[in-house]
C-alpha cells in the first residue's frame, strides 16, 4: 500500500538553541500570560454588610423566648413539610421527606438547648 505522506524523521530530538535560554523563556511565558490572561488593574471591595431593618429580632427578648419561637416555628414547619409530601408525586415525595427530616433534626437541636436551659436555672 502506498503512504500519501512521508514516515517522520529516524532523530526525534529538538536541536539545541542556547538563544533560548530558561530565564528569557520564562519571560517570554509571562508576557503570554500576561497577554491573554490580563491582571485585574482594581481590586473589587465588598461594602460591609448592613443588617437589614424590615425584619429585626427585638434585643430586649431573652435567649430562651427565642428558642422557644424557633421550635414552635420548626416545628410548623414540619408538619407543613409532612402535609406537602403527602400531596405530590412519589419522584419529589424523597426530596421532601429529606426536607422534613433536617427540619426535625433542628427542631430536636432546639429543644435540647431549651431543656439543658431550663435544667441549668
Amino acid at each position: 500500500m502506498f503512504k500519501v505522506t512521508p514516515n517522520p524523521p529516524e532523530d526525534d530530538s529538538i536541536p539545541y538553541d542556547p538563544t533560548l535560554e530558561p530565564q528569557r523563556i520564562k519571560e517570554a511565558a509571562a508576557r503570554a500570560i500576561n497577554f491573554y490572561l490580563p491582571p485585574k488593574t482594581s481590586k473589587t471591595t465588598i461594602a460591609s454588610r448592613q443588617p437589614g431593618r424590615i425584619f429585626l429580632v427585638d434585643p430586649t427578648v431573652d435567649e430562651e423566648t427565642l428558642l422557644v419561637e424557633a421550635c414552635e416555628s420548626l416545628a410548623a414547619a414540619n408538619d407543613m413539610a409532612r402535609e406537602i409530601s403527602t400531596a405530590i408525586d412519589p419522584a419529589q415525595r424523597r426530596s421532601m421527606l429529606m426536607l422534613q427530616q433536617v427540619i426535625m433534626l433542628s427542631e430536636l437541636v432546639v429543644n435540647r438547648v431549651l431543656d439543658s436551659r431550663r435544667v441549668s436555672n
